[in-house]
């Protein structure tokens, strides 16, 4: 049906209106609208939020399909509500050709369940030592405009330096993955209390902090964009938010589970809960609330890093590291964020949808929920209470660090391009 009308929907949390979708478009909103022939959907006072976004999404194919495919991975976004994700580059062959970029957008289009924009890699095959096609990635179809090693450190300051002089040239931005490689040789865990109780290798925060120190001033220097990756430490924002009271183009994203878990759930010594970068400290936890609240940091971005069984179900050293994170991401924001009253409904819009399409330009997503925009919207039971399941996730793997919590609310219908993609809960 080229009609959908949405009845009494709460439009980023506000009073309950319609909204007619035809077509592609969002035609009217109001309120005792009708529409003879469309298909109606009564949205009983659940919230209504633009398609969300996702900066950082690991789909894996090429190359480790075993993992997770353009597809799955894409029906997860679906299902979590989001409409648009960048995926990451760390591929094999890593996404560092107008090939492998183009490669992936493809797939992302032949899937139908949310537009897939690439993330290009900053070095040849993340080794860090010469910058990758990065010119010919824009100008591909993909017009790929933001560039990450992310699984890996551009730790060489020149190389860093360089890479940010290019993308200035057509408003691109460069990822960095903050991990210092020489203060993070054989960590397991964030170094602290807990790491010295359990005897595992210890990641200390300045191994993050000291990379974003540098990449902000070298971002200052050439004026240029850097974003921050999967920002983890209390430290991390207090650089970030010097670095944006001296006005110079520095971004930084959190992750759901940096929002939530802490490195206490470490002592379980379940691989489930082994991430780069490592859950933190309590301490670090209510900062980064605090930091998302009050606009230091920008957005959400999952790291949706999914793995086969046999790589989590193993000793803690062996496993590998990672969480799938599209399916809960806005339970969890709204769980450790909208429920404890540090973010409204709109703010979660703008933290989810509105940020992460402008940092990474993508111009048709990210938009109000008006008429004339892309019906590009999420509508999501905030009452809803339920257990995670895993066994239900659309994505192929299943390494949560949620399975068996309750955690608040579900996404119930999902649209792209006014495509139902989600219906009731299940992917259409």
């Amino acid at each position: 049906m080229s009609k959908t009308l949405i009845r009494g929907a709460k439009i980023l949390g506000g009073e309950p209106q319609d909204v007619l979708i035809d077509g592609e478009t969002i035609a009217e909103v109001g309120t005792d609208l009708s529409a003879e022939g469309a298909r109606v959907i009564e949205a009983d006072g659940q919230i209504l939020l633009p398609g969300l976004v996702d900066l950082h999404t690991h789909l894996r194919e090429p190359g480790r399909e075993d993992s997770e495919t353009v597809l799955t991975g894409t029906k997860a976004a679906a299902a979590g509500g989001f409409t648009a994700v960048h995926a990451m580059a760390n591929t094999f062959p890593v996404a560092d050709t107008a090939g492998v970029v183009e490669q992936v957008w493809r797939l992302g289009q032949e899937s139908g369940y949310c537009d897939v924009q690439p993330v290009g890699a900053v070095t040849v095959g993340l080794e860090g030592r010469k910058l990758a096609e990065l010119g010919a990635m824009h100008e591909s179809r993909a017009g790929v405009r933001v560039f990450s090693d992310d699984g890996k450190c551009v730790d060489d300051a020149v190389i860093m330096r360089r890479a940010l002089e290019y993308v200035k040239a057509f408003d691109g931005v460069v990822a960095q993955h903050a991990q210092e490689p020489r203060l993070t040789e054989g960590a397991q865990m964030n170094e602290g209390l807990v790491s010295a109780e359990l005897g595992l290798g210890g990641w200390p925060a300045v191994a993050e902090e000291s990379i974003i120190a540098r990449d902000v001033l070298l971002a200052a220097h050439v004026g240029s964009r850097v974003h921050i990756c999967h920002l983890s430490t209390a430290g991390s924002v207090e650089i970030v938010r010097w670095a944006k009271s001296k006005g110079w183009n520095v971004t930084a994203e959190v992750t759901p589970h940096h929002l939530l878990l802490t490195d206490e759930l470490v002592r379980s010594y379940n691989p489930v809960y082994k991430v780069n970068p490592p859950l933190r400290t309590e301490a670090d936890v209510l900062a980064l609330r605090e930091a998302l609240a009050d606009g230091t940091i920008d957005c959400v971005a999952t790291d949706h890093a999914p793995h086969p069984h046999e790589d989590k179900d193993c000793e803690w050293s062996a496993a590998a590291m990672g969480m799938v994170g599209l399916e809960t991401a806005l339970s969890v924001v709204q769980h450790t964020m909208v429920d404890n009253g540090l973010l409204d409904w709109a703010g979660v819009a703008d933290r989810m949808s509105f940020r992460p399409a402008h940092i990474g330009r993508l111009e048709s997503h990210g938009r109000p929920v008006s008429a004339g925009e892309p019906a590009n919207l999420t509508l999501h039971d905030s009452a809803y209470r339920g257990v995670v399941d895993p066994a239900g996730f659309a994505s192929r793997s299943r390494n949560t660090p949620y399975e068996g919590r309750e955690l608040p609310g579900r996404v119930t219908h999902t649209f792209l391009r006014g495509r139902a993609t989600v219906v009731d809960g299940k992917l259409a």
